[in-house]
């Protein structure tokens, strides 16, 4: 079977599902509680996704809307995903660290982002099936990971991995800034930035990919989230996957691909693609992807 070389297409298969985390939108507190401004973040995001046809799952942090417009409001942003043929899961409801927290608290609140996401899947006849770590962590002991993955099995849950990790929400707080600021010259200094990172990155998950399956790139899953720099600047690494002879397909269409039976016993306190466990899990040195320029890492580590 033939390999792509970077940038052009021939005979190998390559396909790319797209995932979008934190639902409804990664926003100021104030933003996603005022129904006008959500809305209007919402239909932007979707509307920029819908010619693109990239068959997306997106998945909701339900706490990320406020208490006291959370029942009214996010059933009406969701159903705006829905309406352009997108899946929803399942981050939990307030985007919990692992680390900092109990087995039985994480469960909770996985427990807790369920409610109103299933609602709107079960007026369409649809439920609810599909879990994404937050922050890719998946517990710092054997213990906690083995309890947290037993847990998540018993309420029926396919847990998303992901193979394509790149920064984006580092370099998308940089750009929140610029935008704040109105520096249209920053942002687009950004946006190119991002789409070079992209596609830098791409460049190593291709090759790293093809080393565990003996030369075969298998169904990828990128993960990306949803805020104003993939508003603005997504497109552009969609056709950047076009270019590179992607198909866009469903996640359930990726996980069909023999890799995701692949053993994971990585077991470390930070979060990484699921090719970095694997090739842990079999006992080979891990290649890390690239890092994101430092003028970007810099004022990001300065606002935290």
């Amino acid at each position: 079977m033939l390999l792509l070389v970077a940038g052009s297409a021939t005979a190998q298969d390559r396909a790319v599902a797209v995932t979008f985390d934190d639902l409804p939108y990664q926003a100021p507190d104030a933003v996603l509680c005022d129904p006008e401004a959500a809305m209007a973040l919402t239909r932007s995001f979707v509307e920029m996704l819908r010619p693109l046809d990239t068959r997306a799952t997106a998945f909701v942090n339900e706490g990320k809307v406020c208490d006291a417009r959370r029942r009214e409001l996010l059933p009406v942003l969701l159903n705006v995903w829905l309406d352009a043929g997108l899946d929803l899961g399942n981050h939990t409801a307030t985007h919990i660290n692992i680390h900092r927290n109990t087995v039985e608290a994480y469960l909770a609140d996985v427990d807790a982002g369920v409610p109103l996401t299933h609602a709107v899947l079960a007026e369409r006849g649809r439920v609810l099936r599909y879990f994404c770590h937050p922050y890719l962590f998946t517990g710092e002991t054997s213990e906690k990971k083995a309890a947290i993955a037993a847990g998540l099995a018993e309420r029926g849950y396919t847990v998303a991995p992901v193979t394509i990790d790149n920064s984006d929400w580092m370099f998308a707080a940089v750009y929140r800034d610029a935008e704040a600021a109105g520096d249209v010259d920053l942002q687009r200094r950004i946006g190119e930035a991002y789409v070079a990172h992209m596609a830098a990155v791409l460049d190593h998950w291709e090759a790293y990919s093809a080393e565990l399956t003996g030369g075969r790139e298998p169904a990828q899953v990128l993960l990306l989230h949803a805020h104003s720099l993939n508003r603005d600047w997504y497109p552009q690494i969609h056709a950047l996957y076009r270019e590179r002879g992607y198909r866009f397909v469903t996640l359930d269409e990726a996980l069909t691909d023999p890799i995701y039976s692949h053993p994971d016993d990585y077991v470390r306190a930070n979060g990484v693609s699921w090719l970095h466990r694997w090739t842990f899990t079999d006992d080979r040195p891990i290649s890390w992807e690239p890092d994101p320029p430092q003028w970007i890492v810099d004022p990001y580590e300065a606002r935290n």
